[in-house]
C-alpha cells in the first residue's frame, strides 16, 4: 500500500511514504482488522539531512472498542527520525472492536521518492 502525504502541498510534491501494512499479531489470533489508517507525515528535518529511506516497528495497544490506546517503538532505522511521526499517525489509526484488549506489531516504511 502506498499513500502521499497530504497534509503539507510543498512536502506531498515531493515526499511519498510507502506504507507497509505488515500486522503481525503478538497472539495465536487473527490479526487485528484496521478500519482507519492515517499515514505519517515525512519528517521535513529528516528531508533536511537528506534522509531519503526508513522504517519504524511498532507495537500498538488496542482498546476493546479498537481505538489505538499506546504505541511503542520497537526498533526504528534510523533511531529517533520518524519515531514521533509514527507514534502520532498510529495513535490515529482505528481497528475492529473485538470488545477485548489487544497488541499488534506494525511496520511502516519511509520512501523520499525525490
Amino acid at each position: 500500500m502506498q499513500a502521499v502525504v497530504t497534509q503539507r502541498p510543498t512536502l506531498a510534491k515531493r515526499c511519498a511514504i510507502a506504507l507497509i501494512g505488515a500486522l503481525l499479531v503478538t497472539s495465536a489470533l487473527a490479526a487485528p482488522k484496521v478500519v482507519k489508517k492515517v499515514p505519517p507525515e515525512f519528517p521535513r528535518e529528516a528531508a533536511q539531512k537528506g534522509i531519503a529511506n526508513g522504517s519504524v516497528k511498532a507495537e500498538v495497544t488496542i482498546g476493546p472498542d479498537g481505538t489505538v490506546t499506546d504505541v511503542k517503538v520497537l526498533e526504528a532505522e534510523p533511531k529517533r527520525v520518524f519515531d514521533k511521526a509514527v507514534i502520532a499517525a498510529l495513535k490515529e489509526w482505528k481497528y475492529e472492536g473485538t470488545g477485548e484488549k489487544q497488541t499488534a506489531e506494525v511496520k511502516l516504511v519511509f520512501r523520499n521518492e525525490d
